[in-house]
């Protein structure tokens, strides 16, 4: 029997495209080199590893946990935050453990957001940003990623949409465009939310991974913002921790509230070896998430440099583990999605299309540092005989 539902409103994936292609290819023997989809490939750090094994073994750990995450963890959270910002946190109002960010961010839009609502949001973005509004039955008001257009365009639409936003979602360092910013921008926006009643909140996932000196700032750092914004925090990437779905919610206390109250329902917390062990990776693992820092440096000079060389010249970015890069100039016509499918097919190189971040995404495509530097030079050449061959 056919039942219509919000998922029947929710547009085809496009990345699955890709993902066939590549398995298509795969199948036949071709040497996929994978950029595209953000999953490390470097492990773990090894005193995370010990303790989780260490944590299995006590079967006081094989019971239901709490939706809100083990003291121990919501603290260390609140230390690294201390740590690393200068930013307070009470680790019992102020941090909540999810399931991962992209879990806990869904479930917030659920827990704040009424049907028929306007959310700002912006183009491109991360894919989940803008469909959670859309399950929670919102609209999405798509403004630009760019830090130097956001708040202008954030302000026109606060002042022209009706109803009036309540919320604004952006990232950064972001994905998949790689901008980031300076303080004085989440002071800004600090500003038009006290101004506006508006509650933002701030995708933190790359904070750990920047280059060139560059250190980005959290939202929470600047003055008011605990009492008016929410960053989501996750040691997938800076940790190299994707599969244990490790994420946090912290900063405002009465918004925070109700996604506590809605995780309260749908779930008994994480497994809890898994805390006990991301709390070891918060107190004790700044060396690692450097080593892992740099080696992400690493391949995003490498990567820089030899597609330079292969006559694609593309902007280093400052932070997150992806390379944002136009379309080269010849290609341009094509569109992301058909170049996309071209190289896979001309180079054996993978890559995500920029369209499937939204429109504002299109004329680029998001490469993910997560093929080391021979695989990175091996895509270079493969991708310099392309273009000869195009030419």
């Amino acid at each position: 029997m056919e039942r219509a539902s919000i998922v029947d409103h929710l547009p085809v994936y496009i990345f699955d495209e890709i993902n066939r292609l590549k398995y298509e290819a795969r199948v036949k023997g071709r040497d996929v080199i994978d950029f595209g989809m953000g999953n490390p490939d470097i492990p773990t750090p090894t005193p995370v590893v010990a303790k989780i094994r260490e944590a299995v073994l006590d079967p006081r750990n094989h019971r239901y946990s709490v939706s809100r995450g083990i003291p121990g963890v919501r603290r260390e959270l609140a230390y690294w935050y201390k740590r690393k910002y200068n930013v307070d946190l009470d680790p019992n109002e102020q941090v909540l453990l999810t399931l991962g960010a992209k879990e806990g961010f869904n479930h917030l839009i659920q827990a704040i957001t009424e049907p028929g609502e306007n959310v700002m949001v912006t183009t491109p973005c991360y894919p989940i940003h803008r469909f959670a509004i859309q399950l929670a039955r919102a609209n999405p008001i798509l403004l630009p990623a760019d830090p130097n257009q956001i708040l202008e365009a954030a302000s026109q639409a606060l002042a022209t949409t009706n109803p009036k936003p309540r919320t604004l979602i952006f990232s950064y360092p972001n994905n998949p465009t790689t901008a980031c910013v300076t303080l004085d921008f989440f002071e800004r926006a600090v500003d038009l939310a006290r101004r506006n009643d508006l509650l933002l909140i701030h995708d933190f996932a790359y904070a750990d991974l920047v280059y060139g000196g560059y250190k980005a700032p959290s939202i929470l750092q600047a003055p008011g913002a605990i009492d008016l914004a929410l960053e989501f925090y996750s040691l997938t990437k800076g940790y190299s921790m994707a599969g244990w779905r490790v994420g946090f919610c912290c900063g405002h206390a009465p918004v925070l509230g109700k996604l506590k109250r809605l995780k309260s329902y749908l779930d008994y917390g994480m497994f809890q070896p898994i805390q006990i062990a991301a709390a070891i990776a918060l107190r004790d693992c700044d060396t690692e998430a450097e080593k892992i820092r740099s080696t992400y440096e690493e391949r995003r000079d490498c990567l820089i440099r030899n597609f330079e060389q292969a006559g694609w010249r593309i902007a280093p970015p400052q932070g997150t583990l992806f390379i944002w890069a136009p379309l080269p100039e010849r290609f341009r016509q094509m569109g992301s999605l058909d170049f996309a499918r071209y190289l896979l097919s001309e180079a054996e190189v993978a890559v995500s299309p920029g369209v499937g971040f939204g429109d504002g995404g299109e004329g680029f495509v998001r490469l993910a540092l997560v093929e080391n530097e021979h695989r990175i030079k091996q895509a270079a050449r493969n991708i310099k005989r392309a273009f000869q061959q195009a030419d």
